[in-house]
């Protein structure tokens, strides 16, 4: 079985194809697609997406990258759609110090981190995990998911250290791989994907961003793609696909466990 666990398929670029792209991935094997919101704005689609799509599921966060545009108002309505929906996490959310540094911008920076601290406090409340967006910011997270701690979840896209994967897995989080993986010239995180135990990884397109090698960088990425990426992990760590599948699937059924009751089993067409 295979999970895409971050996937905006509720993006532009998906308009002109989205229900071909919804179908032919589960045709090729992906069994369940996590959809996460952004920002107040598309809520409702992304639950939307989950209902069409049988085999989609969705989050409900505000990303660092939106907080300038969102209020406190929006994290009472996350609450409330929290309360009255079936999420199977908050996110996604976290810190983004690539965009915006905040030796430049720390109102920025501030923001970013109130928003993060606040989205943790409803998932402690509502007993969710969270899909962490981390860029250029791993210390900063690690440091705010001790002080606000949560049952777990992804640290989505994953490209910190060893050390700091370690400290993400014992804070209960997976990690998630996707199309950055596929490239050669990716040497920390084909390493990363090499050495850390299987029962910490899962699988992910992000799509449509971080397309894999075979895409292409200004292609559009797709969960259509999964079945490659996972290919990808086979290969570099030297065992049988279907290992792959069945420890990824299972990781993200651990972390998310709201989605068991999404997911069918399906087999990969390579």
């Amino acid at each position: 079985m295979l999970i895409d666990t971050h996937c905006h398929l509720d993006a532009a670029e998906f308009d002109a194809d989205r229900d071909n792209v919804a179908v032919q991935a589960l045709q090729r094997g992906v069994s369940c697609m996590v959809i996460p919101a952004v920002a107040r704005d598309n809520f409702d689609a992304v639950i939307t997406l989950s209902n069409q799509y049988q085999h989609c599921a969705y989050a409900l966060g505000v990303h660092p990258l939106y907080v300038d545009k969102a209020s406190a108002n929006d994290l009472e309505t996350l609450k409330t759609y929290v309360q009255n929906n079936h999420p199977v996490a908050i996110g996604e959310i976290g810190l983004d110090y690539f965009v915006t540094n905040p030796r430049t911008n720390p109102e920025n920076a501030a923001r970013q981190i109130y928003f993060f601290t606040e989205q943790l406090k409803i998932a402690k409340q509502c007993n969710l995990p969270v899909l962490l967006h981390v860029r250029h910011a791993v210390d900063d997270i690690l440091k705010t998911l001790r002080r606000y701690p949560v049952v777990g979840g992804i640290a989505h896209a994953f490209n910190g250290s060893f050390q700091q994967a370690e400290q993400f897995i014992a804070l209960g989080f997976k990690l998630g791989f996707g199309g950055a993986m596929t490239y050669d010239r990716a040497l920390k995180i084909r390493e990363l994907a090499t050495k850390l135990p299987l029962e910490s990884l899962v699988l992910e397109t992000d799509a449509p961003d971080i397309p894999p090698k075979w895409v292409g960088a200004e292609g559009r990425n797709s969960p259509l793609e999964l079945p490659g990426i996972a290919q990808v992990l086979a290969d570099l760590r030297r065992v049988n696909m279907a290992q792959v599948l069945d420890v990824t699937s299972a990781n993200a059924l651990k972390v998310l466990p709201k989605l068991a009751e999404l997911c069918t089993p399906v087999k990969a067409a390579l």
